[in-house]
This record gives C-alpha cells, structure tokens and sequence, in this order.
C-alpha cells in the first residue's frame, strides 16, 4: 500500500477528502476547527512537495439540494488562514475540471459541499424503502454514483484520504473514488494513518490492565462494541443514561431517569457475559439526581436503583466515581466513548471530569488511552485535558465501528 510520507507529489495534483464538517454559530462563524487543523499536515507535505491539492468535503445533511446553510464557501478563508495559502473556491464539486486543471504547484482550491449531489451518499432521493420502485432506483443512483466519482477523480493525478470520520461510509468520495486510481496514487492522509494506527492499539497491540468506558444514553447504539470489547478488555465501565437501564433491569428504582425498557434483558445478558468471562463489569452504585433536567434543578445524592419518583439521574454520584477511577488509574491501556453525566450542564460534569482525570494520571504513568467520539472529545477539551491523554480521535461513527471489528470502506478501498 502507498504511503503518503513516501510519495513525492511535485507536479502532482492531489484530490483529497477531508472531514471539514466543522460546527458553526449563527453567523457562519466556526466554534471548534479540531478537524482542520488535524488535516493541515497533509495538505502542507503535498503543497510543500510542490504539488497542488483539491480539497473536498461535505457539512452537514443538505439531502442532496443545495443549501447555503451548509455551502463551505463559509469556511474558506479560516482554511487559508491555517494553511498559510490562499484557497481558491469552485462553487459546484461536479464542475470544477477548469479550476482543477488551472491549478499551479503550491496551490489550493476547495470545492463546494458534496452532498449537494445525492451520488455522494449513493441513496435514492424521494423514494422508500417500501416502494416496489426502490431496488431499481438503488440501482440507477448507484451507476450515477460511479460517475460522480469518475468525474471528481478526474481533477488529479492521485487520491488521499484522510477523512477517518466518514471512513465508515461508502461514499462517492470515501470510497468508490479510489477505484479510479492505481494502488501507487492512492493512500491514507496522516491523519487517517494516525486514527488507523490508534485502533490497533486499543484492539491488536494490547498492554494489560485494558479499561474501555463506555457511556452515553442508549445500551442499543453501543451493543456491537460492548460484545466485541468483552473478549478484548479487564474492566469495563458502563456509564451515563445506560445506568438506568441496568439498575431497572436488576429491579430498581429510577424515578424519570432515562431508560430503554426493551433493552432490559439484553442489560442482563451482558451482566451475564461479562461474569462468565471474568471481566470486572462496573455500574453506577449512586449518582446525582435532579427534580428537572436543567443546570439549575435541585440535586441530591441517591443510589442508582433508589431514585425517587419525579426525579432523575444525571450524572455519576461519589462513590461511583471513585469506583471508575479505581479501573481507570491501574489500565495500561485505555478506551473512552461516552459521558458519564449529562457534561454540557456545568453542574453534572463530576462523573465525566473524574474519569477525564483518571485517565490523565493513568496516561502520565505510562497507559495508551483513546478518547473517540463526539461527545468524549467535547468533554476533554470541556476540561483543557486534551494535552494529558494519548490519542483524541476525529472518528465517531467510524471509531465505533472499527471498535466493533467491521471493515472500514475508505480504508479497504486504499489497500485494494
């Protein structure tokens, strides 16, 4: 397989997909450019090596029309101004030959929002899945969705990808795309070498104690990983709104605490699997509960599966904490996915911010910890610790699924 720090692109133009789905305010302006400024190394070694580089990507979920809400023309000169050049602006991805072969070495230009054109997604637009016509309408977005490709590959002379977030997506510009390049023009950014690298830490390369924490609201979006890890990992913490769902499954009490009801017995099962297979499973023995789901709400400390009616938990409670920590400072190696509490509240942020902290101390002791996931990422950089852990990945969707053990398309369509 090619590698970018090998690959000389003097004289090359060099299309690549970035994730540059960056949040915006009100006014078009953008809060965290985690994203750009993670793509920037690659950018700079093509342009330094004296090619030029076409820079595509999508924002957000403009369902195949035109949106200006999501138009990237918005953020063209916060990308100039971090890659040090002045990036030119080609308003439709699909009819940008004239500005792609205009292109000098050491020159940029950015194209507009591919999901602009349904082909990036490759999903039929104003049909169900119901309809007798959709199989046949799958087909003909799919031959259209090789031809987008065909023709954005036809700007370069060779591909990166470096947009680990949407890795996870069989995209136009993820993954059918490298089909039009040899497997010497086509290869990995930096950064998806470096998302690439951290998994298989976490999954291959293995030290001993392995803590994964997993949080967030649902057992059911995190199923795939939890059965993959309970094979892989020593301890394993479950936290945030899935400590309801436990606690109720185990005959609890949990007040308005959000709960998946259907998903009790497969709370049960994994109790049951993680016992069977000697994995230290920690829940939630307490948390802080609230009399409304605000910042402001009135508070008292309760155990996890005594909450009282009218009230709710929404963050982990002291003894909890400590119990994380305990898992978490002893690891060699460490996975984070998910808040322990509802974090954007600045009054439930303790149950996060300990294990933040725990992962610091076990990193600074030598541990490799992984942080992925939007929600995560938010809370190390919430607490100014994002200097204190190993790896922070761009990665959710993709993270997860790669932790799950599936193949990523954007990744398998550079090797092959």
């Amino acid at each position: 397989m090619q590698t970018i720090e090998k690959f000389n692109f003097a004289g090359k133009k060099a299309i690549v997909r970035v994730d540059f789905n960056v949040p915006l305010d009100e006014n078009g302006k953008i809060t965290d450019d985690t994203r750009i400024r993670g793509a920037l190394p690659t950018l700079k070694k093509i342009l330094t090596d004296g090619g030029s580089v076409i820079i595509m990507s999508h924002m957000g979920k403009p369902k195949g029309k035109v949106n200006a809400k999501y138009s990237l023309s918005q953020i063209v000169d916060a990308v100039s101004e971090k890659l040090g050049v002045k990036v030119q602006f080609a308003p439709d991805c699909a009819k940008a030959a004239k500005a792609a072969a205009a292109l000098k070495p050491g020159e940029a230009l950015m194209i507009e929002n591919l999901r602009f054109y349904p082909e990036e997604e490759g999903k039929p637009v104003g049909i169900e899945k119901e309809d007798p016509a959709y199989e046949e309408a799958k087909k003909a977005m799919k031959a259209s969705q090789k031809e987008f490709a065909k023709t954005l590959a036809s700007y370069a002379d060779c591909y990166v990808n470096d947009a680990f977030g949407t890795a996870h997506r069989k995209h136009a510009s993820t993954a059918v795309i490298a089909d039009y390049f040899d497997t010497n023009n086509k290869m990995l950014g930096f950064l998806m070498e470096k998302e690439v690298e951290a998994v298989d830490n976490i999954l291959s390369n293995i030290k001993r104690p392995f803590t994964a924490i997993m949080g967030g609201s649902k057992v059911s979006t995190k199923i795939g990983i939890i059965e993959n890890l309970m094979d892989k990992v020593d301890n394993l913490i479950l936290c945030g709104g899935m400590t309801y769902t436990f606690a109720k499954a185990q005959g609890g009490h949990i007040g308005n605490s959000i709960c998946e009801d259907d998903k009790m017995d497969l709370a049960l099962d994994i109790i049951a699997q993680a016992k069977t297979k000697g994995v230290n499973l920690v829940l939630g023995s307490d948390c802080v509960a609230a009399d409304s789901f605000s910042n402001d709400a009135k508070t008292q400390i309760v155990p996890s599966n005594a909450i009282p009616e009218g009230w709710e938990g929404l963050d982990a409670g002291p003894e909890t904490r400590k119990a994380f920590a305990a898992a978490i400072e002893n690891a060699k190696t460490i996975l984070w996915n998910g808040p322990a509490g509802v974090f954007e509240f600045d009054n439930f942020t303790a149950g996060s911010r300990a294990i933040a902290e725990a992962i610091g101390k076990a990193t600074k002791a030598g541990a490799y910890s992984l942080i992925g996931g939007g929600d995560s990422v938010a809370c190390i950089n919430k607490f100014g610790m994002a200097d204190q852990v190993s790896y922070i990945s761009t990665g959710g969707g993709a993270l997860l699924e790669a932790i799950e053990g599936k193949e990523l398309p954007g990744v398998a369509a550079i090797k092959k």
